[in-house]
């Protein structure tokens, strides 16, 4: 269940929503690892298969998950979106002990264009777009530990899910410059935080090249990742199973599924 609804700073729009165990007593007093789900839904909507049902996964696996419902349509521009993520990520690291959390272990999870802004958190955090919201802390106040990333929109080249970078840019006609500025695989450094990447093989929204084109420029990088390519699976699969698949068959693929499972254990086994 959602324990609250916490506004961030100067973005009406945005919410933040942890949620917790109904009884409170219930929960250890040790301190949790924070995972902040950013649901897809292109930058115009937010999927709710995307949001409740992988925050309670996490829980079940006892981290202390919160869900991002963050800016879309005109309020995706300008770097609207990645402020309010990097802000949340500072909001939980100084309200750690009202969570349960350490403060070392913030990682961020996102699906399609959340995985976008998930990644845009991981690779962009010491960007000068982001100098406002980490001002007056340590710059790494806003950097996630890791990032989980669903098939994710990464590249505004080729292979883009245009409507995501239209919505970015705020316009339908963006420059070139303006489409290589939300392209993630152009910003990859040294400074990029590691991955969990997952995708399937039959994607036909958002291609698969998107992750390996992540990939690869993380290499480059000599950032770490795990990267699993599943064979079979359209986009916009959740959790893969009956929870998340509202009636479509189409959105179940058990081998698929196992994805989660594989996240749980990379997050958990994760050392700084």
């Amino acid at each position: 269940m959602i324990c609250e609804e916490i506004k961030l700073g100067e973005f009406p729009e945005a919410i933040l929503a942890p949620m917790c165990f109904s009884y409170s007593k219930e929960r250890s007093p040790r301190a949790h690892r924070a995972v902040i789900v950013c649901p897809g839904g292109g930058y115009n909507h937010l999927s709710p298969r995307e949001a409740e049902p992988i925050a309670a996964q996490f829980l079940a696996a006892g981290f202390a998950p919160f869900i991002l419902y963050y800016g879309v349509e005109e309020n995706a521009a300008n770097y609207r979106p990645l402020k309010q993520l990097a802000l949340a990520i500072r909001y939980v690291r100084e309200n750690a002990p009202a969570y349960s959390v350490d403060p070392d272990y913030v990682f961020v999870c996102g699906f399609s264009a959340g995985g976008h802004l998930a990644a845009s958190a991981g690779i962009l955090w010491n960007s000068p777009v982001l100098d406002e919201i980490a001002a007056g802390a340590p710059r790494d106040i806003v950097r996630p530990t890791g990032m989980i990333l669903g098939y994710p929109v990464i590249s505004a080249g080729k292979i883009a899910h245009r409507d995501s970078f239209y919505k970015l840019c705020g316009k339908e006609d963006p420059s070139e410059a303006e489409l290589n500025a939300f392209s993630l695989e152009k910003h990859v450094s040294a400074d990029t935080v590691p991955a969990f990447i997952w995708h399937t093989f039959t994607d036909q929204t958002v291609p698969v090249q998107n992750s390996l084109l992540l990939a690869e420029a993380m290499t480059e990088a000599s950032v770490p990742f795990e990267l699993h390519v599943f064979p079979q699976g359209r986009h916009g699969l959740a959790l893969c199973n009956e929870l998340t698949a509202n009636g479509k068959p189409a959105l179940i693929e058990p081998h698929t599924a196992q994805w989660m499972g594989l996240a749980l254990r990379w997050a958990t086994d994760f050392t700084l």
